[in-house]
């Protein structure tokens, strides 16, 4: 068991976190007609927007109430009824997504109750869309934390409450987590509808963040989990939640409608695959199929690949709790060491079971020390750490949010058999490149020695 480390700086001059309204906006996209929107700053809607386009490379409709220096001491009811009117008229979207930031969380504002007046007060213009309210202030969490507000947010709004008149036994809930690309969200629906399951995933960003290319300009996100299919989900037989940070969201659906809630802490590596695997083939009764069995067969041949260059190798790690845990717990089992785990926010269960000695609350000034300190051979955490694994000459294996200096980021896969074989290859892969084939000289040091050897002088 791990120990957390409590942040010890007073100031982060390399950051790695990114901010829980941006958890909250990407999770507000995975919603079918949706728009996020910040309550607060100008500014803190822009750092979130430039964040999420650098790396999805998409167009994001993310949207401000624009407070300024008079809303900020008078109070913002205004301007968020204002934006909500607004977009209601201009954008037409099926979910309006608010997210508070340290601006008006800070000036203690009873955002729940101005919403809550706001839409008895305007039910009539408001009538078709949605409106759903998170507290996500910066200083507090972090992209998970942000993340599971609002899908919380989202079940509380359109889930009614009671059981359903009748279960699906064929039907399963997957609550997927920040951690999981589109890529991988994707992947989690095939899995499950290879055993003739049908999934509802939330949120979905499998269909709004996944880069297509729609026939014409939708102002909102284009894709996601429709409000109906939202709505539907106590008819299911079971809710997976994948990631510790889900487990909130998952309790909220089971306490609504009585669909009992299993938490998956991850669906990668081969252990947590398996368990998975076996979770949809006892709620469906199908044996496993064919094409799964091969899969499992090509990992556990890649871990044995894998394991003779990544065996005894250090690492060090910065990511959220549930990326951390995925990725160091796939590297213990190819035999690495984890030198070094940093990561953003207290609170999460997954931090107990990281395979290191202490758990790093901090940032990547705390990750490239430790990674000098120990000798780290792999320096794994998101863009934004390049530039240590260049002063350090060390690979850099990219995971998390954001990715922006590579194409791709949210077409990776690294759940399932196959995505954990995949991604296996990418950490050998990356070790491998800075190993060199030994020369003759490598070999027998002594071998050149008759020729560097002096001249002797003559008498």
């Amino acid at each position: 068991m791990s120990i957390v480390v409590p942040r010890a700086k007073s100031a982060s001059v390399n950051p790695l976190k990114q901010s829980a309204p941006l958890g909250a906006a990407m999770a507000y996209l995975g919603v079918e007609g949706a728009v996020p929107l910040f309550h607060g700053s100008q500014g803190c809607t822009a750092f979130a927007l430039v964040a999420m386009v650098r790396h999805f490379k998409e167009t994001i409709p993310i949207q401000t109430t624009a407070m300024n220096e008079v809303s900020t001491i008078l109070g913002g009811a205004d301007h968020l009824e204002e934006a909500l009117l607004n977009l209601k008229t201009r954008m037409k979207p099926k979910l309006i997504g608010i997210a508070s930031t340290a601006l008006t969380e800070t000036r203690g504002e009873d955002m729940a109750g101005e919403v809550g007046e706001i839409l008895r007060r305007r039910a009539a213009d408001l009538d078709g869309t949605t409106v759903v309210f998170a507290s996500t202030p910066d200083f507090t969490g972090a992209l998970e934390e942000g993340w599971a507000a609002a899908t919380s947010a989202v079940i509380a709004a359109l889930v009614p409450e009671g059981d359903a008149a009748g279960r699906d036994p064929t039907a399963v809930n997957i609550l997927a987590g920040q951690h999981l690309t589109p890529g991988d969200v994707e992947a989690l629906r095939d899995l499950a509808e290879s055993f003739g399951l049908v999934p509802t995933i939330l949120p979905d960003i499998s269909l709004s963040l996944d880069g297509t290319v729609p026939d014409a300009w939708v102002p909102t996100s284009y894709g996601g989990t429709s409000r109906a299919a939202i709505a539907g989900m106590g008819r299911a037989a079971v809710t997976l939640a994948i990631g510790e940070h889900m487990a909130a969201p998952g309790r909220l659906l089971e306490r609504r409608t009585g669909v009992p809630c299993r938490v998956l802490p991850a669906v990668t590596g081969l252990e947590d695959c398996d368990r998975l695997v076996v979770a949809l083939a006892e709620l469906s009764g199908r044996p496993v199929p064919e094409r799964l069995k091969r899969e499992r067969s090509r990992l556990v041949d890649a871990m044995l690949d894998g394991h003779l260059i990544v065996g005894g190798r250090a690492a060090v790690v910065a990511a959220e709790p549930d990326l951390l845990y995925a990725v160091t717990r796939l590297i213990a089992e190819l035999g690495g060491r984890i030198v070094g785990a940093v990561t953003t926010a207290v609170g999460s269960r997954a931090l107990e079971r990281i395979p290191a000695a202490d758990v790093l609350i901090g940032d990547l000034g705390d990750l490239e020390r430790l990674a000098a300190e120990h000798g780290a051979d792999l320096i794994a955490t998101h863009s934004h750490g390049r530039r240590a694994a260049e002063r350090l000459h060390r690979p850099h294996l990219r995971i998390g949010f954001p990715i922006f200096d590579r194409l791709g980021a949210q077409h990776r896969v690294s759940v399932g058999y196959a995505g954990t074989r995949d991604l296996i290859f990418e950490i050998a892969n990356l070790l491998q490149s800075g190993d060199h084939a030994p020369t003759p000289a490598d070999l027998d040091p002594f071998r050149d020695r008759a020729a560097d050897a002096p001249t002797p002088r003559s008498h």
